[in-house]
């Protein structure tokens, strides 16, 4: 059974989002580190570096392909989970704990409100997995 935390917003893309304080937590969801298989490099973007909402911002690399990693929000990278470089598997193991991978200073928290709560990405990815 595939992880969906209620406290995360979900993009279409895969990407989960968690609001601390006035930063925005992201990462990939567990669907997505499963769909992957084992993943083996991440590219991220560097402390400064702005992300624009649906734009690529780093890719993940698995056994299996590559994807871009989508913005979810558009704002300032604050902070970057710079483990994951040297052991990127942490998204696998723990794709909601140690898995994160950047920190943003959103330009406009309303944006978060346009995101998947739990239950529409549940739905969303049960309706992907039919396809």
């Amino acid at each position: 059974m595939v992880e969906i935390p209620e406290v995360l917003k979900y993009t279409k893309e895969h990407e989960w989002v968690k609001v601390e304080d006035d930063l925005v937590i992201i990462g990939i969801t567990d669907y997505a580190q499963d769909a992957l298989g084992e993943i083996v490099y991440i590219e991220l973007p560097s402390e400064g570096d702005e992300v624009t909402k649906g734009e690529p911002f780093g890719a993940v690399e698995s056994t299996k392909s590559v994807s871009d990693l989508f913005a979810p929000i558009s704002g300032e990278v604050v902070e970057v989970n710079e483990a994951l470089l040297d052991s990127p598997e942490a998204i696998n193991e723990d794709p909601y704990g140690e898995g994160w991978m950047v920190k943003v200073k959103p330009y406009d928290l309303g944006e978060i409100e346009e995101l998947m709560d739990n239950e529409d990405y549940g739905d969303f990815i049960e309706k992907q997995s039919e396809k």
